[in-house]
């Protein structure tokens, strides 16, 4: 019997929505009817997949992240339309990123959009 491949191999979205759909009351919804998922807690968007393909994930990044992770490694990391300006960071999901990285993100993310008394029932990690 062949191996399976990890999901993040196989589809980068399904990753993304196993890391943020683990924490705390973390739920998915469709953007304004798109097909771009968007992750939220109580209703505040804490992460994003957008892209033509879906291919690149948006999140909320604590002050000076963006740049320095876009500096560092152009090829992976960009300051997206519309949110970019607020500080989120944009992730190409395509170009092999580190998927510990990436969940890091998104736990960064979280813990900057939920509200303290859940962010603290978030898993180790």
């Amino acid at each position: 019997m062949p191996k399976r491949r990890p999901a993040a191999k196989a589809d980068p979205v399904a990753r993304v929505r196993e890391i943020c759909l683990a924490l705390p009351e973390a739920e998915e919804r469709l953007f304004g009817g798109h097909t771009h998922p968007t992750f939220r807690v109580r209703n505040r968007i804490f992460v994003m997949i957008a892209g033509a393909a879906n291919d690149e994930m948006w999140c909320k990044a604590p002050p000076g992240a963006q740049d320095v992770l876009v500096r560092a490694d152009p090829r992976r990391f960009f300051k997206p339309p519309y949110v970019g300006p607020k500080g989120w960071v944009g992730v190409r999901l395509r170009a092999e990123p580190s998927w510990e990285h990436v969940e890091d993100l998104v736990r960064d993310s979280y813990r900057m959009t939920a509200p303290k008394r859940l962010s603290a029932r978030m898993p180790p990690g």
